[in-house]
C-alpha cells in the first residue's frame, strides 16, 4: 500500500516547480556564492507540493481511501525526504564541477564552500524546515502559510547564524570554508553528524506529524 501512495505522491502530488529547483543546483558552480540559496529553493519547492495538494483536494482524497492516517503522512514526508536527498544529489556534481574550476582553498568570501561540511549543514537546515513546516501543516491539514512563515524564520535564523560562525570563528574560517583536501578530515564528521540529525529528526518529524493529524476531524 505505501508503494502505491508513494506513486501517487509522485504522479499526482508533485508540483512541476520542484524540478526545476532541482536544476538550480547548477548554482554551486558560481565562484564565492552563498550557497545555501540553492537549497532554500528546496524547502520553496515542497511549500508549492503542499499548496498545490491542498487546492486539489489531495489530502481529502488520499484520507478516503483506505489507508491509515498516519500512512497518508509517512508517504508525503518519505516524499519531501526524497526531494531534498534528490536535490543533495544532484548538486554534488555542480559542487565537483565547481572546486575542479575555481579551486579556492582560501574560503568563500560569502559564505562555506560548497565541500562536506557544507552538504551536512544543508542536511541540518531541512532537518529544522522539516520539524517546523510539516507538524504544524499537520495541525490543521490546511494551513500552509503560517507554517512556511515559521519554518522560514527559523531557516533564515540557522543559515545567517551558520555563515556568520563560519566567517567570524577562525577554527571555522580555515578548517571549513576550504576546498583543500588537507582539510577534509575536519569535514567529513560535520557530514555524518548532519546525515544522523537529519534521519533522527525526519522519524520524530513524522511522529509529531502523524499525532497531530490524527486529530484532525476531515
Amino acid at each position: 500500500m505505501m508503494k502505491a501512495l508513494l506513486f501517487k505522491e509522485i504522479k499526482l502530488a508533485m508540483h512541476p516547480t520542484t524540478y526545476l529547483f532541482m536544476v538550480i543546483g547548477a548554482m554551486l558552480m558560481i565562484p564565492s556564492y552563498p550557497y545555501y540559496v540553492a537549497f532554500v529553493y528546496t524547502c520553496l519547492g515542497i511549500f508549492f507540493i503542499f499548496l498545490s495538494a491542498r487546492e486539489n483536494k489531495d489530502i481529502f482524497f488520499t484520507a478516503s481511501l483506505p489507508v491509515r492516517k498516519s500512512d497518508v503522512v509517512k508517504s508525503r514526508i518519505i516524499t519531501v525526504a526524497i526531494v531534498e536527498l534528490l536535490q543533495l544529489a544532484i548538486g554534488i556534481p555542480f559542487a565537483i564541477i565547481g572546486i575542479r574550476i575555481n579551486p579556492n582553498a582560501a574560503g568563500n568570501m560569502v559564505g562555506i564552500e560548497a565541500n562536506m561540511a557544507f552538504f551536512g549543514l544543508v542536511l541540518i537546515m531541512y532537518a529544522l524546515f522539516n520539524a517546523i513546516f510539516l507538524p504544524l501543516f499537520y495541525k490543521t491539514a490546511v494551513n500552509v502559510g503560517i507554517p512556511l512563515v515559521f519554518a522560514g524564520i527559523a531557516v533564515t535564523m540557522y543559515v545567517v547564524a551558520v555563515e556568520l560562525a563560519v566567517q567570524m570563528i577562525p577554527f571555522f574560517k580555515t578548517h571549513l570554508d576550504t576546498t583543500a583536501p588537507a582539510m577534509a578530515k575536519y569535514q567529513f564528521p560535520i557530514l555524518i553528524a548532519g546525515m544522523l540529525i537529519f534521519a533522527l529528526a525526519l522519524w520524530l518529524t513524522f511522529r509529531k506529524s502523524a499525532a497531530n493529524f490524527e486529530k484532525v476531524d476531515l
